[in-house]
C-alpha cells in the first residue's frame, strides 16, 4: 500500500497502562488524509491513502492499535466509506460537517498549537483537527444511511426525473396542435373546403380573375 505525507509511530502502552487512540479522515476524490493521535493529543500518524474502504481498513489494521473513535464527515463518498469500515469492526463515526467546518474554520483560532487566526482548510489540517475532535468529544454524531437506503434513494431520485421529461414530452402534441389552430384561423378553413377564388367576383374587378377576362374577350366570349 503506497502511503505519503509525514508518519510518526508513538508507544502503545506508557507506564504499563493501555493508550488510547484516535484518528480522524479528511476525505477527497482520489486521497484520504489520516491523523492518528493518542489519549494525550499527541500526534502519532499521518498518512495519505487512495479514498477506498479497503486501504483505510489495511491501514488501521497495519497499526495494530486499539483505537477508541475514528471520525470523518459526512458526505456522499464517506457513506461508502464508513460502511466499509464498519463492516470491518472499526469504531467509525460519522459526523455533521457544519459543526467540523465551524470548529474548524478560518476565523478560528488553531486550538491545537498553531497561530490564532490561521487557515486552516488543507487536508493535513482537517484531519488533525477530526482526530483531536473525537479524542475531546467535540462533535454531532449524524445517521449513517444504510447502502441500501442510499441505493433506494438514487433510484427514486432517477424515477422522478424520468416522470418529469415524460411529463414534458406528453405536452409537446398539445401544444403544438394549440399553436396550429391559431395560426390557421378562419381564413385557411375557408381555403381548405375547395372554394373556388374566383366565386363571388364580378367581371372586371381588378383584384380577381376579372382582370385575366379582360385580357382576353376572346375566352371571355
Amino acid at each position: 500500500m503506497m502511503t505519503t505525507e509525514s508518519e510518526r509511530v508513538g508507544a502503545k502502552h506508557r507506564g504499563g497502562t493501555a493508550v488510547r487512540y484516535f484518528a480522524g479522515i479528511d476525505v477527497s476524490l482520489e486521497e484520504s488524509s489520516v491523523c492518528v493521535v493518542d489519549g494525550e493529543g499527541r500526534l502519532v500518524r499521518e498518512v495519505k491513502v487512495p479514498s477506498e474502504p479497503e486501504a483505510l481498513v489495511a491501514l488501521f489494521g497495519s497499526l495494530r492499535l486499539a483505537f477508541e473513535r475514528i471520525g470523518l464527515e459526512a458526505g456522499p463518498l464517506s457513506q461508502w466509506l464508513h460502511a466499509g469500515l464498519e463492516r470491518a469492526g472499526l469504531p467509525v463515526v460519522l459526523i455533521e460537517t457544519r459543526h467540523v467546518k465551524h470548529v474548524l474554520g478560518p476565523a478560528q483560532p488553531d486550538p491545537w498549537g498553531g497561530a490564532v487566526g490561521v487557515t486552516m482548510k488543507t487536508a493535513k489540517h482537517d484531519a488533525r483537527g477530526i482526530a483531536q475532535l473525537m479524542r475531546l468529544g467535540w462533535f454531532k454524531p449524524v445517521h449513517a444511511k444504510t447502502l441500501l437506503a442510499q441505493d433506494v434513494r438514487a433510484l427514486l431520485t432517477a424515477r422522478k426525473l424520468l416522470i418529469e421529461k415524460l411529463r414534458g414530452v406528453d405536452k409537446q402534441p398539445a401544444r403544438h396542435s394549440a399553436r396550429l389552430r391559431l395560426e390557421g384561423g378562419s381564413g385557411r378553413q375557408g381555403r381548405l373546403r375547395g372554394s373556388d377564388p374566383r366565386a363571388g367576383r364580378r367581371p372586371g374587378d381588378a383584384r380577381g380573375c376579372g382582370r385575366a377576362d379582360a385580357a382576353n374577350p376572346r375566352g371571355a366570349a
